[in-house]
């Protein structure tokens, strides 16, 4: 690959604890385990494979959200931000503070954040719910405001959970359209998708979390 690595994965591993019962001990179950690869600048990564495969986790471990009971991710000095169907927002806020907010966790000053709202506001196309408490979203809303806060104000590396699925076709295809004018600008993208043609479209490489024996980058 050419680039610069900017986040390196080596001998990844994440597992859950689950509850046992009156008179079973709690058991462990293992998302990934001996995960090793580089993410280069500018490239754009998959991360596919069946639901509970350890896709959004890894996702987690990547933006230093969760972290690995085994091996370790080394970031060399980029910043990284997490957009998923469920976006941190603050709920009582409404969409136009909660997209400030998140351009400033992102680095950016107040101002630069309201110079943009304007263009966030009219991509995500939530119209007069800007100005509604998110708690009033639904998912996809909710989605579609982190997208737009993503697309304007890109971070180093952008992790993607399904977001690009969100919407009516026209928005998903507008959202595609962008996504591809940044992977085309040198961003550097991780995304997870369930759509082959997406994966196909705007991948360079794929990470396949199922495959026999543990997770296979492609």
């Amino acid at each position: 690959m050419n680039g610069r690595v900017i986040l390196s994965a080596r001998n990844l591993g994440v597992r859950y604890k689950r509850r046992g019962g009156l008179f079973r001990p709690a058991r462990y179950h293992q998302a990934f385990s001996g995960l090793t690869f580089d993410l280069y600048q500018g490239e754009t990564l998959a991360l596919i494979g069946r639901n509970g495969a350890g896709k959004s986790t890894l996702l987690k471990v990547l933006a230093g959200i969760l972290r690995p009971d085994q091996g370790c991710l080394i970031n060399h000095g980029v910043t990284v931000s997490l957009l998923s169907l469920q976006a941190g927002f603050d709920p009582e806020l409404p969409g136009t503070d909660n997209a400030v907010l998140s351009a400033m966790l992102l680095g950016y000053s107040r101002a630069q954040a309201r110079a943009c709202l304007h263009r966030i506001a009219a991509f995500s196309e939530l119209g007069s719910f800007m100005d509604e408490p998110v708690k009033t979203y639904s998912s996809g809303m909710r989605a579609r405001l982190g997208f737009s806060v993503a697309m304007f104000l890109s971070p180093d590396v952008l992790l993607i959970d399904e977001a690009l699925t969100v919407g009516d076709r026209s928005f998903r295809e507008k959202a595609e359209r962008e996504m591809s004018k940044k992977i085309h600008s040198l961003q550097t993208v991780v995304l997870v998708s369930h759509s082959e043609s997406q994966v196909d479209k705007l991948a360079d490489r794929v990470i396949d979390l199922d495959q026999p024996g543990g997770a296979h980058v492609l």
